[in-house]
């Protein structure tokens, strides 16, 4: 944790990328231009030891089929509670990280949340029983909603952004070429915050961006 004098004074903004039983966290902190992560960490929103919340779509998929091959009643109501529980430890989750933030002197000022171009999905339930294939994206996306739903429990504005366009979206608008994006991105992480993957990169990138607009 840092030390008072080395605070910032603007707010920090919370990249989250959602990935099966939770999301990866990261609170960026621009000043002068210049972004910091001020906490890596996860967000969670399932255990495997409990797979209703886990990974409720693959329970409903390994269920007896409704007529006509659809949902049956069960795996609807095995699904509702799994969505349940995610977001009840999405809000949870989430509500801790921000208290962490106020303790340690931050004031959280939004959500950046990556999203793909998957609006077209009305029902997650059909959708995982069409193929087998289709069933880790549902889980996927059950974790941002259970994320949106969170963002409004805890009374946080929240940003989303497609996560495909955002690197050439950084780009241009952080007046930045890709390459030193990278670089500056790695280098963000690397000396304090493991892992620092892919995941984290694209979260701290989310987060940069909408903390530099804010600023």
């Amino acid at each position: 944790m840092m030390h008072a004098s080395q605070r910032p004074s603007g707010g920090v903004v919370v990249g989250l990328r959602a990935h099966k039983g939770g999301a990866v966290a990261v609170c960026v902190t621009v000043e002068k231009g210049v972004p910091q992560v001020v906490l890596s960490t996860v967000l969670v929103t399932g255990v495997e030891s409990d797979r209703l919340s886990f990974e409720p779509y693959r329970v409903a998929a390994d269920m007896p089929r409704g007529p006509e091959g659809k949902a049956s009643g069960d795996a609807i109501a095995t699904v509702e509670e799994g969505r349940r529980r995610q977001d009840a430890m999405a809000t949870k989750g989430l509500q801790a990280l921000l208290g962490d933030m106020a303790e340690a002197g931050y004031a959280t000022t939004v959500v950046a949340l990556l999203v793909n171009r998957a609006g077209w999905i009305t029902d997650l339930l059909e959708y995982s029983l069409e193929w087998a294939e289709h069933v880790p994206v549902a889980e996927a996306l059950a974790v941002r909603d259970a994320l949106r739903s969170a963002c409004s429990r805890c009374d946080i504005e929240r940003v989303e952004l497609d996560e495909k366009s955002l690197p050439e979206l950084a780009a241009a608008e952080l007046g930045v070429s890709s390459t030193e994006i990278g670089d500056r991105l790695k280098a963000l992480g690397m000396s304090r915050w493991k892992p620092w993957r892919k995941e984290q990169k694209l979260a701290c990138l989310a987060a940069w961006l909408v903390a530099t607009r804010r600023g």
